[in-house]
């Protein structure tokens, strides 16, 4: 135990996180002779990896030109490729890029390589043996494998031509069915895509205990590749029968397309069963044996409503002469008189006597005439049906009709196992029955599940992200790019709420690196907004809204920072040496420019200090010979070198500034790049809410509004990156999400739950995307403000702390426990959201409280006192208050 546990400990310690079933990993590193290995660390099986090896493959040589040799085993997947470029890491597909194959079409990529694999030679081998089609030359004796090795592979290359050669199909069934695992990859890419699986990418300096694992395989299958036998290693690309191989596969094709519901009302229609159809006279049931073709007496009482007397129905249509029994296939069938001749002729049915002779007449090509109404009146049918019902053979009049373009053959039904034939125009009907079923389904969500779905999506308080370091970092500032934030959330409640453990120098790690650029925008109050933008993005990337929306006035102290930083970089000492005044003048100019969008530091620091108001003495002293300027220098009585005051006001202006021109580039304002970069916004908002909308536009304030992007995303959805509906009820007509948004926004919750969420985090809609519920009371009103939260319960917005966490609104209207409905047991859903907003505190993901208001009363005498006082709250003469 302690092994398999300090096993685990060196594992996490190499890649910051463990792979499991909600985690998968891709590790990359460079082997001995600097080429570059991407490990797969997955628990999902040999049989789903070997499968996804193979697309892998594919998608390498296919999109990247490089041919990557990939092993596959129970614990993940192996990748080498060539040094593909002198940039190291740069020139790499990201992991994105590499492993999010579109689940619909790996099954096809599958298929093309495994033609070519060494599994499938191996298997042709077996297969061809066992079917002795390698037969021994001396009976008794046995046959070196290497002799059977070149029949094989002389047998591969005579097969290659015959599409249909039976062995080829069979070692393509066994190598996808009982070797592969396919559909279990498709439901794994399916939830990566939709991140209910989550993709994390990690850099090692060498392979990590797990991917030392692996590369023991690895190097085991190419240390003896050369003794590989010809058949394994060059199984060529054959001509394959895709419809036999789909038959003997038993493929679905159709069947997920046409919905069971729909089939069954569209059948039921055919069939004068239904509620619109049903007959209520003799009329109506005549015209049923016209249309539907012979009935029995248990299928006519079917195809009228309760309470009519089928029976004698049939007996008044016998009488008249317009309905007549005949024997078919061992049963007696009621059809309709003037039909007599055309089921003697299909059938040999001796019809009664007394009839006209225009209903005795001949009949041409009457069988075929039988099958085609079967067919206009049924819904998928396989041939036994079609025989058990006429007692004939009816293969050859099916393939006429097949030919004559009549009927279609092809796996239709869901739940069937073998392929059925359908009428053309009965095709159509499922096909269009089947499409408005989807659409009942994909009717959109209630706007509430907006609020469940962004957290999800953005990863809020995900599971397995401790330690995950500054890599988890880059992976959740990538979406947030461009978005314009209060300071102090980024540290305090949008960075940790989506990492787990957080530590500050991480950001100033990505900031000192130059990897990361923050960029003001607009001041608030004594702080301000930031942006968050990676330097190799930025220029494909508008500057954030409000960032110049308020220029600061051409002053002399901005006048000169603009010059100064023009020439390049430099230091707040460097700044003061070429200003003649205040110190804290300098200092207040910089940071108008700063909120403007014009200036940009290379630390986050500046941006945690406190912004006060400093008196002369506290700010920096002026380095040495900056007084000579204007002939005000001379002797002041301390040395140079002697110790200046230190104060928290340097930490204010430590750092290089800079101009952010350099950080968007000098096209920043062409218009030749301005469909790039509106394609660049459209992707990010994607990857952001995974639903964009009209209001979540409206609300970032992006320039030019929704319109400005609509025609970006709809050439986006011609390219298949994501999908136009109506996704969201009540949120406009023109919605834009990725595909594994939409179910996961459909997904229900399994469980109650609440969420403590600060008003101004991302993933946090109302007021943005979502109004706020409407109040009867009056005292106060929520907003996004920074330092507020917001609790939600089940989707709802139940509490909201106003910043500073002295006044607190209910935003549900029953103030009682005990009340029926979600979180019952628990006293109701108010009780659950203090009790969730209490634990938060504990949690230290809050601040103290300290409760002086409630809905615009004094906190003691609130209804709610007593339930906060039994959540721990301390009551005090004027407040309630509860630490960490």
């Amino acid at each position: 135990a302690r092994n398999l546990l300090e096993y685990l400990r060196e594992q996490q310690d190499a890649t910051r996180v463990l792979p499991s079933e909600r985690t998968i990993v891709l590790e990359r590193f460079r082997d001995e002779i600097g080429d570059w290995r991407l490990c797969v660390l997955s628990p999902y099986g040999g049989r789903v990896h070997a499968a996804w090896a193979l697309a892998l493959s594919a998608r390498m040589h296919e999109r990247f030109g490089v041919e990557a040799d990939a092993i596959a085993a129970d614990d993940g997947i192996v990748l080498h490729l060539p040094d593909l470029d002198a940039d190291g890491v740069e020139s790499l597909p990201s992991a994105a890029e590499l492993l999010l194959l579109d689940p619909d079409e790996v099954e096809q990529a599958v298929t093309g390589e495994v033609g070519g694999s060494a599994l499938f030679g191996a298997r042709f081998r077996e297969n061809a043996s066992r079917a002795l089609l390698i037969p021994r030359a001396y009976p008794g004796r046995r046959t070196p494998l290497w002799q059977q090795r070149l029949k094989a592979q002389n047998l591969l290359e005579v097969a290659r031509r015959y599409s249909d050669f039976p062995i080829v199909l069979e070692t393509y069934r066994e190598c996808l069915r009982d070797v592969l695992d396919v559909p279990g990859l498709q439901a794994l890419l399916r939830e990566l895509h939709s991140r209910e699986v989550s993709l994390v990418e990690v850099e090692t300096r060498n392979a990590s205990p797990f991917a030392s694992s692996l590369l023991f395989d690895y190097v085991a299958t190419y240390m003896y590749e050369g003794d590989a036998p010809t058949a394994e290693r060059r199984a060529a690309v054959l001509s394959l029968d895709r419809d036999l191989l789909r038959e003997l596969l038993g493929q679905e094709e159709l069947r997920e397309l046409i919905d069971p519901g729909a089939l069954q009302r569209v059948e039921d229609d055919l069939q004068r069963r239904s509620e619109m159809t049903r007959a209520t006279g003799a009329d109506e049931l005549h015209d049923a044996l016209r249309r539907v073709g012979e009935l029995d007496e248990e299928e006519a009482r079917e195809r009228v409503f309760e309470g009519i007397d089928a029976d004698a129905l049939l007996r008044q249509l016998v009488g008249e002469r317009r309905a007549v029994r005949l024997r078919l296939a061992g049963r007696r069938r009621y059809i309709a008189a003037d039909e007599a001749g055309l089921y003697r002729d299909a059938r040999g049915a001796a019809p009664p006597g007394g009839l006209p002779e225009a209903f005795l007449a001949p009949v041409e090509d009457a069988l075929m005439q039988l099958v085609a109404r079967y067919a206009r009146a049924h819904g998928p049918f396989t041939t036994a049906q079609l025989h058990e019902r006429y007692g004939v053979d009816p293969s050859s009049v099916l393939r006429e009709l097949e030919r004559a373009g009549t009927l279609v053959r092809g796996e239709l039904r869901p739940g069937g196992s073998e392929r059925e034939w359908c009428d053309v125009e009965v095709l159509r009907r499922l096909r269009r029955a089947s499409l408005a079923a989807l659409r009942k389904e994909i009717e959109p969500a209630e706007e509430r599940r907006l609020a469940a779905f962004l957290p999800a999506w953005q990863g809020i308080d995900r599971r397995g992200r401790a330690g995950a370091g500054v890599d988890r970092l880059r992976e959740v500032l990538v979406p947030l790019q461009g978005l314009a934030l209060p300071v102090e959330s980024w540290e305090r409640d949008v960075i940790p709420r989506r990492t787990g453990a957080y530590s500050p120098s991480w950001l100033d790690e990505l900031c000192a690196s130059g990897e990361l650029a923050w960029v003001g925008a607009g001041p608030l109050g004594r702080s301000g907004r930031v942006a968050l933008y990676f330097r190799e993005d930025a220029p494909a990337l508008a500057r954030p809204t409000g960032a110049g929306a308020q220029q600061p006035p051409s002053a002399v102290e901005h006048e000169l920072i603009r010059e100064c930083l023009r020439r390049g970089p430099c230091f707040f000492s460097d700044l003061l040496v070429a200003f003649d005044g205040p110190a804290e003048a300098l200092r207040e100019a910089l940071w108008d420019l700063v909120w403007a969008g014009e200036v940009t530091n290379d630390a986050w620091a500046p941006l945690r200090a406190p912004r006060l108001t400093l008196a002369r003495a506290e700010v920096p002293a002026r380095p040495a010979g900056a007084g000579l300027r204007g002939g005000r220098g001379g002797f002041s009585g301390h040395s140079r070198f002697s110790r200046r005051q230190r104060s928290g006001a340097q930490s204010q202006v430590q750092g290089r500034w800079s101009l952010t021109a350099g950080i968007f580039g000098a096209g920043e304002e062409d218009p030749a790049r301005a469909a790039e970069r509106r394609r660049a916004l459209a992707e990010l908002l994607l990857e952001r809410y995974g639903i964009v909308t009209r209001e979540q536009v409206l609300a970032e304030s992006i320039r030019g509004g929704f319109s400005s992007l609509y025609d970006t995303f709809n050439n986006l959805e011609t390219l298949g990156v994501c999908r136009r509906g109506y996704f969201i009820e009540g949120m406009g007509a023109a919605q834009f999400a990725l595909p594994g948004a939409v179910e996961r926004l459909r997904t229900e919750p399994a469980r109650e739950s609440t969420l403590v969420i600060a008003a101004t985090d991302p993933a946090q809609p109302y007021g943005a995307a979502l109004p706020w519920p409407k109040r009867e009371r009056e005292q106060g009103r929520p907003a996004r403000a920074a330092g507020a939260y917001l609790v939600l319960v089940n989707e709802e917005p139940a509490l909201y702390l106003e910043r500073g966490g002295r006044s607190l609104l209910t935003l549900l209207e029953e103030q009682a426990g005990g009340v029926a409905g979600p979180f019952a047991e628990q006293g109701g859903p108010l009780r659950a959201a203090l009790r969730a907003l209490a634990e938060s505190v504990r949690a230290g993901k809050l601040p103290r409280l300290s409760l002086e208001r409630i809905d615009g009363e004094p906190a003691m005498s609130s209804p709610l006192a007593p339930q906060l006082v039994e959540l721990g709250f301390h009551s005090g003469p004027r407040r309630l208050t509860l630490s960490g």
